[in-house]
């Protein structure tokens, strides 16, 4: 059963085309995340979703029911920001209690749904406190607790964690997963954060000038990506590539050459193909004595960036940039030759021109 379901969504600002026949289904339970770089769209389907902005076309139904229409009060949804947007002259209680309020229930009943809210996001010591006296994520907790106040059954989270520090940030996107697993609400969530999106998200949208270019889960998206902007957004370090020619299925580079025995083709590709061959740092190893892996070359070491558990390496591959990853323990030094190789199986071919998947 599906949450959520969005039919040839297009939304226009004047001339300019913002999200261009969009559609997607959520299905109920889910975590779905909107990734993108900033202006792709993400943002504004999210608001589109919550009503807070009117389309140009298409239909959007919650629960199937058509809302495209409906204020955003009458959308039973709950949204989270990312500048928190709590009532300062207001304690965490009254924060919380606000809406509920508002929709006139019974103090019985706002007592219930505020305590409840409280102990999950474990906010129960702050609720006499005002805003001015809490930390950034304690807010942010605040702001999640008054969307939870509402029992609704579809929450839409718009970057909540991109004003807070990288050590809360992953407190916090631990508490939202499991947030998610105890309430099993469908969510939509925000961010132009890759690891946030691979951590928390049963799928990913991948979104780029209005589209979306690959809805999938982060397992098929890391590995299999739809075409090179994709591949190049997701992972970090990002994906190395490497411009060549495929003959037959032997891939041509300089005088490098080797034949790509165990890559899955989606279609038979033209001989003397013009692409681009994509592998990822982490995929890249330094032979030893013995050269074990299929593709082997000889590469100079550039820079190397020390990030505790692992080693980031940038080398010099025929005067084009490659980079890999080695244990942190490895000793590697600027100027050093090495060889490195990997498996033809873990790369991805691109077309040069559509820059599509092959």
């Amino acid at each position: 059963m599906n949450s959520i379901e969005i039919k040839n969504l297009s939304l226009n600002f004047g001339d300019v085309k913002v999200l261009k026949d969009l559609n997607l289904s959520v299905e109920k339970g889910e975590f779905l995340v909107l990734l993108g770089a900033s202006g792709c769209g993400k943002s504004t389907l999210l608001n589109c979703i919550a009503g807070l902005l009117d389309i140009t076309d298409g239909q959007i139904f919650i629960n199937n029911q058509n809302v495209t229409w409906y204020e955003p009060s009458e959308r039973g949804i709950g949204m989270v920001f990312q500048s928190y947007a709590l009532y300062p002259q207001m304690s965490v209680e009254g924060n919380l209690s606000f809406s509920l309020k508002n929709a006139k229930l019974s103090k019985e009943e706002i007592n219930t749904r505020v305590k409840n809210a409280s102990e999950i996001l474990q906010i129960e010591d702050l609720l006499k406190r005002k805003p001015a006296a809490l930390s950034g994520g304690q807010r942010q907790r605040v702001a999640i607790g008054r969307a939870l106040v509402r029992d609704v059954e579809v929450f839409l989270f718009d970057e909540p964690l991109s004003n807070l520090d990288a050590k809360l940030r992953t407190e916090l996107r631990v508490e939202i997963k499991r947030l998610h697993h105890k309430l099993k609400n469908t969510m939509i969530y925000v961010t132009h954060d890759q690891i946030e999106a691979m951590t928390l998200a049963n799928r990913i949208a991948i979104m780029r000038d209005g589209l979306i270019l690959q809805l999938d889960n982060p397992k098929t998206i890391y590995n299999f990506p739809v075409n090179k902007y994709v591949a190049e957004f997701i992972g970090s370090p990002s994906m190395n590539f490497i411009e060549g020619r495929l003959d037959g299925t032997n891939f041509e580079f300089d005088e490098l050459s080797f034949n790509l025995e165990g890559y899955s083709f989606k279609e038979k590709i033209k001989a003397n193909s013009q692409v681009w061959l994509g592998v990822r740092p982490e995929n890249i190893v330094i032979n030893e004595a013995d050269k074990t892996m299929p593709v082997n070359c000889d590469v100079v070491v550039e820079v190397v960036e020390p990030m505790g558990a692992d080693t980031l390496v940038w080398s010099s591959l025929n005067g084009k940039e490659l980079r890999f990853t080695v244990e942190g323990n490895k000793i590697v030094n600027i100027g050093d030759k090495l060889n490195v190789g990997f498996d033809p199986a873990h790369v991805s071919i691109f077309d040069f021109e559509t820059e599509d998947r092959l």
